[in-house]
Order: structure tokens, then C-alpha cells, then sequence
């Protein structure tokens, strides 16, 4: 059997949560089209009879702009170098750049072995694919290319077998019918976030933490859930509760679906708006809502 840990990596955007939700089946990752929706490191576990692979799924390679962006860059190179292989994904849909060669050719020197999921191109013209591939072998890349389409399920299975043949032999490092390491605490204020994510534009949605205060499961099987929504600013705060606190509402009703889709019950949600000034460049706020150094 082949079993480790892949590290999976890309600028922000690439397609990496889904790639990696769509690999192993089930949702371990929230997806929004906005940078810095991974902002910690998750594990999503596939198990074949023949593998198992361990993607470890990192935030997107971004500029750092505060403390809580350099943390999540210093996740994201740590992981890099602490794998058994790296699955780097490249959005073939935006274009392949300068900034991008040098990113893969950065990877590539770490002496690991390096595979590409070049993604989206179940919405870019066909015609492209064959030139970028010449553009990386012509610039140094050596290893090979998988173009995929993650929504539309192309390639996979080859991308998914040439991940497996990269790995050591050696017995599963987890149990079969693990999927991730996270808990569904974790899970619950990450679909929070995945709402707000996708309802709110501009900053507010980067400079939001979800914090879970109450997390209960009582005898009929229901879940009694209470989280905060913190934020930077006191106008962001407005904008998070809307008019008559009409976008709240609309925002936590549209998570407690997917809060019970995901734990299988019926879920009461009551959730709260709070104001921490600029949390992002505070270690001890960090640490509060769950984003300290690691060890």
C-alpha cells in the first residue's frame, strides 16, 4: 500500500478546496471565489484499498497585508517543506505568468516530488492548455502537468493514481473512515465564515473570525449552536447586521442549512456581531478566535 501526506498548494483562487472537497468526496474545506478563504491548515483524508493520501490543503498564496496574512504565508511554506510530496494547482483559466513560473520553479527546488493540477479548464478555450504546458517545460518545470476540472470531474482519477505512485509504502496513517482532522466545532465556524465569505464584498469578509461559544447536542439529536462574528470596525458591524438585521438573518439562515446538511440534524442558531479593532495584527486576539503560532 502507498499512504502520506501531500501538500497542496497554489496562489489564492486556484481551485485547491475544491480540488481536494471533489478528491476525497466529502466537504473538509469551505470554498468562496475570494482570496484567503483557507486561512489554516486542513487535512482531507482519501483511502482506496490500494492508498491513502493525505491532502493537506494550505492557504493560497497571498500578499501579506497584516500579522494574521503572515501567519497564514508561514502555514502554508512550513507545510511545504514537512510533506511527502506536493501537488501544486495552477488556475489555467487566469493565465500563466512570470510570478507563476517562478512560483512552481520555487516549489520544485525544495527536492520534493512535485506534481500539477493545472484547473478550471472546463472554462477556458481548450487551445490554450497545449502552449502553457510548453511555456513550463520551456522554462524549467520538469514535473508533469494534469489538466483537471474539479466541477466537471476531468482527469481525476489520472491525477489522483500519479498522486498515490509519488508516495512511500507503508501502512494508512489513518483510519478508513476518517476524512479530515478537523472537528465539527471547527467545521460549524468555518461554514459561518464560508457565508460570510460569499454574502459580503470588499474587506469585511477578511477581517471577520467566527467564534463558537456553545456547541450542544441534546437527547432528540438537535444541536444548540452560539457563535460571535467578530469584526475590525464598528461600520462593519452595521453591514454584517443590514437594515432591521435583515442581512444577518439571511446570512445565518443560508449556514444553518448547511450546518444541518453537515451534521445530519436539526440545528438552532443564535449568533451575535461583536467589534475587535484591528484583531488581525493582535497576537492575543489571534490566539483567542483560534489563529496562534503553531507549534
Amino acid at each position: 500500500m502507498k499512504s502520506g501526506t501531500v501538500a497542496v498548494i497554489g496562489k489564492a483562487n486556484a481551485g485547491k478546496s475544491t480540488l481536494i472537497n471533489v478528491l476525497v468526496g466529502e466537504k473538509v474545506a469551505i470554498v468562496s471565489p475570494k482570496p484567503q478563504t483557507t486561512r489554516d491548515r486542513i487535512l482531507g483524508i482519501l483511502t482506496r484499498d490500494d492508498h491513502q493520501i493525505v491532502f493537506v490543503d494550505t492557504p493560497g498564496i497571498y500578499r501579506q497585508r497584516n500579522a494574521l496574512t503572515a501567519r497564514m504565508m508561514k502555514t502554508t511554506e512550513t507545510t511545504a517543506k514537512d510533506v511527502d510530496a506536493i501537488l501544486f494547482v495552477h488556475d489555467g483559466h487566469a493565465g500563466l505568468s512570470e510570478d507563476d513560473l517562478a512560483l512552481i520553479l520555487r516549489y520544485e527546488a525544495l527536492g520534493l516530488p512535485l506534481l500539477i493540477a493545472y484547473t478550471k479548464i472546463d472554462i477556458m478555450p481548450k487551445e490554450k492548455i497545449p502552449g502553457d504546458i510548453k511555456a513550463l517545460f520551456d522554462a524549467g518545470v520538469t514535473a508533469d502537468v494534469y489538466p483537471v476540472s474539479a466541477r466537471k470531474g476531468v482527469n481525476l482519477k489520472k491525477l489522483e493514481q500519479a498522486i498515490a505512485e509519488l508516495l512511500p509504502e507503508g501502512g494508512p496513517l489513518y483510519p478508513e473512515d476518517i476524512i479530515s482532522d478537523r472537528s465539527e466545532k471547527f467545521m460549524i465556524a468555518e461554514l459561518m465564515r464560508e457565508k460570510i465569505l460569499l454574502k459580503y464584498e470588499k474587506e469585511i469578509p477578511h477581517g471577520v473570525a467566527v467564534v463558537v461559544n456553545k456547541f450542544e447536542r441534546h437527547e432528540n439529536g438537535a444541536y444548540e449552536i452560539d457563535l460571535d462574528i467578530v469584526c475590525e470596525k464598528k461600520n462593519h458591524k452595521a453591514i454584517l447586521i443590514g437594515k432591521q438585521g435583515r442581512a444577518l438573518k439571511e446570512t445565518a439562515s443560508f449556514a444553518r442549512a448547511d450546518m444541518e446538511k453537515f451534521l445530519g440534524a436539526k440545528v438552532f442558531l443564535t449568533v451575535y456581531v461583536k467589534v475587535r479593532e484591528d484583531w488581525r495584527d493582535k497576537a492575543t486576539l489571534m490566539k483567542e478566535f483560534g489563529y496562534g503560532e503553531e507549534d
